[in-house]
């Protein structure tokens, strides 16, 4: 019974790093579709969406069975409850790739995001994809270090978006109020993504160490001071 049980926790688990790897390559590819204008890559990546709340909806299943079964305590009750979150942060991380795939679809043929922001939106969908592998890669390791290292990294995704700020608040703006509130959302989309990768590596930190990583990453008082 015992074995059967930590099997059923190491494949929650799985699902979770599944999850990851499905959302972080939504991600890509909903960037793709969207600068790109590839309407069969937006539909894709919109239909996709869907293996994610499944394996989300058998997660929650599994893991609340666990809970009735088992009643874990101590170690084995704080993965059940963190891989919970956990799996909600990486449902909604899917949305939001879906939400880029809908934007392309809407403003199909034509473009979201005008040629002059192009490589600033294609680096913000490169470097939220590099975040949740890094989230996946987490899960896997149990690496508290590179699981703190996440909010560091995600400081880029903030600058990018500042930089779109910069762009609709110039006086030299062509493009139209339209097109502003697309690149708003987007800028949105991928920050607020950014932010659940890094969630995610949070919540490792909790599941390995008891404590949060805000906790963990105070700077220590100097005595005196």
């Amino acid at each position: 019974m015992r074995d059967a049980y930590h099997e059923e926790l190491d494949s929650i688990g799985e699902s979770l790093v599944e999850m990851a790897r499905l959302v972080g390559s939504a991600i890509g590819r909903a960037t793709t579709s969207m600068l790109d204008a590839d309407l069969k890559l937006a539909e894709s990546v919109i239909a996709a969406d869907q293996k994610v709340d499944d394996l989300q909806h058998d997660l929650e299943a599994r893991a609340i069975a666990l809970l009735a079964r088992q009643q874990p305590v101590a170690t084995d009750l704080r993965i059940v409850v963190t891989s919970l979150r956990m799996s909600a942060d990486l449902e909604r991380s899917g949305d939001l790739a879906q939400h880029v795939a809908k934007l392309a679809r809407l403003r199909f043929p034509d473009r979201a995001v005008p040629r002059d922001l192009h490589a600033t939106i294609l680096e913000m969908g490169q470097l939220a994809q590099r975040l949740m592998a890094k989230a996946a890669e987490v899960i896997i390791t149990k690496d508290v270090d590179l699981a703190l290292q996440l909010e560091q990294d995600d400081d880029e995704m903030d600058q990018l978006h500042r930089t779109l700020f910069q762009h609709l608040m110039d006086d030299r703006w062509k493009h139209g109020i339209e097109t502003a509130v697309d690149v708003t959302l987007l800028g949105r989309y991928y920050e607020r993504f950014a932010d659940h990768a890094v969630s995610v590596a949070k919540r490792v930190v909790y599941l390995v160490t008891g404590e949060h990583a805000d906790e963990l990453q105070q700077p220590t008082q100097v005595d005196g001071v």
